[in-house]
């Protein structure tokens, strides 16, 4: 993610932006000035807005938010009366409430979609971006190109370069990989984020239930930020909408193309949730679109600290290795793969397949735990590869491999992330790992084939 600001609106009246000159936000203040608008999504009679950084003592705009500003407000009362609201709805809602103090969080991505909302109500709004020095390069024409639509001028913010320094020559370029990711996530892009959030009151994010079910299957469209603080300073100073909450990811890329809004081109390579470039890839088919993100990590380490309040104490929707609720009473995930064709394998089951140097017949074994989302979009194909191979010789079964059962995964039977996909051939005792990320129904029957 970049952090930048800007601010744009349409037809906005001179008499909205008079009297006194109120107190400046940190992020410094803007002037509209107006300029023709040539974008090719959406017409306007009216003229475009461009923004332009002005002085401390030149900051009409800012009279919007003061004119605007209400008595505190109970935020999860507002997010159910939001819920069934629309993305413009709840942008007109936010951008009205906040005015010149929020700002739309832009990644890249197909969050873009924040901007189109944010212009379609006529609003002054303000965009921010981090750039963290090893985008991709398709990222920064992504950019640019947005840009030049929207009449706007995106201001970046960076990673401290002494921190980047000191990384870089203690741990080398690429220490994620060996050590995991938070780190560099910690010096590249949550430090300059909450240097930028010091200076607003409310910010809005892309964030969708979809997205990633383990960590952000039950976000509000609005909420009291739980992690990084605002202007004010201290817990509660800043508020987080999320107005795509709700929305499905096919229904965020039929606006997209129905608006002609400008998208990364590396969608269009496969890639969809985007980052920096060494942590970021193509998925392929079977998978969630986070298993693009940091794919050497477990399902539930995919976020990279901007959204850290979506992971709850101790996981708490991870069940433990025997299947009963947590102690804080969190309720069972329903299990996977629940077929007739499917053999669930206990522990010991387990333990006597991989003893065994001899089998009557080979077994195909899922190693999966039910919460994470990668094993859930899975599951269909597994399920219908199981079908195809009832009755040819083959069997296929399941082993729950969390919790209490994770350490022993990994030891004895190369987990390395969820899901993993072994063979146990008839004639040898080690059993093969599938090598690919691919799960779709065609890729794992060509895997049993070839060994069986």
């Amino acid at each position: 993610m970049a952090l930048s600001v800007s601010s744009s609106s349409i037809s906005i009246s001179t008499s909205t932006f008079q009297s006194s000159q109120p107190k400046l936000s940190q992020f410094g203040s803007i002037r509209v000035l107006k300029k023709p608008y040539h974008g090719v999504g959406v017409r306007s009679s009216q003229p475009r807005s461009f923004v332009k950084p002005i002085n401390a003592t030149d900051s009409d705009v800012l009279h919007f938010a003061e004119a605007n500003e209400t008595q505190e407000e109970d935020y999860e009362r507002l997010a159910y009366q939001l819920e069934n609201a629309s993305p413009l709805q709840i942008m007109d809602r936010a951008l009205q409430k906040f005015g010149n103090d929020i700002a739309i969080a832009f990644s890249g991505a197909e969050d873009v979609a924040l901007i189109e909302y944010a212009y379609l109500t006529g609003r002054p709004f303000r965009v921010f971006s981090l750039d963290t020095g090893r985008l991709n390069p398709e990222t920064y024409r992504l950019f640019d190109a947005v840009e030049k639509k929207y009449g706007i001028r995106i201001e970046y913010m960076f990673p401290d370069a002494v921190e980047v320094q000191a990384l870089v020559r203690s741990k080398g370029l690429f220490s994620f990989y060996e050590d995991g990711h938070q780190e560099c996530c910690r010096v590249r892009k949550v430090r300059p984020l909450r240097r930028a959030l010091k200076g607003l009151r409310a910010w809005i994010t892309g964030q969708r239930k979809d997205q990633s079910p383990g960590t952000r299957s039950e976000i509000p469209v609005v909420q009291v930020d739980p992690v990084f603080e605002g202007i004010e300073g201290g817990t509660g100073s800043l508020i987080k909408w999320n107005p795509l909450a709700n929305v499905k990811g096919n229904d965020v890329w039929n606006f997209l193309m129905t608006m002609n809004v400008p998208v990364n081109s590396l969608h269009l390579q496969g890639y969809v949730s985007i980052g920096c470039e060494p942590c970021t890839r193509a998925v392929l088919p079977g998978q969630h679109e986070r298993e693009g993100r940091w794919w050497w990590e477990d399902a539930k380490a995919k976020e990279c600290g901007l959204h850290k309040g979506n992971i709850k104490q101790e996981d708490d929707a991870h069940l433990n290795g025997n299947g009963a609720v947590q102690a804080n009473g969190t309720p069972e995930v329903a299990d996977l793969f629940n077929t007739q064709n499917v053999v669930g394998l206990s522990r010991t089951g387990i333990e006597n397949l991989t003893r065994l140097e001899t089998r009557k017949k080979p077994w195909l074994v899922v190693l999966y735990a039910p919460w994470c989302p990668y094993c859930q979009d899975m599951e269909q194909s597994y399920v219908d590869l199981a079908e195809k191979l009832a009755g040819s010789g083959v069997n296929v079964g399941k082993f729950r491999a969390d919790g209490e059962q994770k350490e022993f995964a990994k030891h004895e039977l190369k987990l390395g992330s969820f899901p993993t996909i072994l063979f146990f051939p008839e004639h040898s005792s080690q059993p093969i790992k599938y090598p690919s990320e691919k799960r779709d129904v065609d890729s794992l029957m060509a895997f049993v084939n070839a060994l069986r």
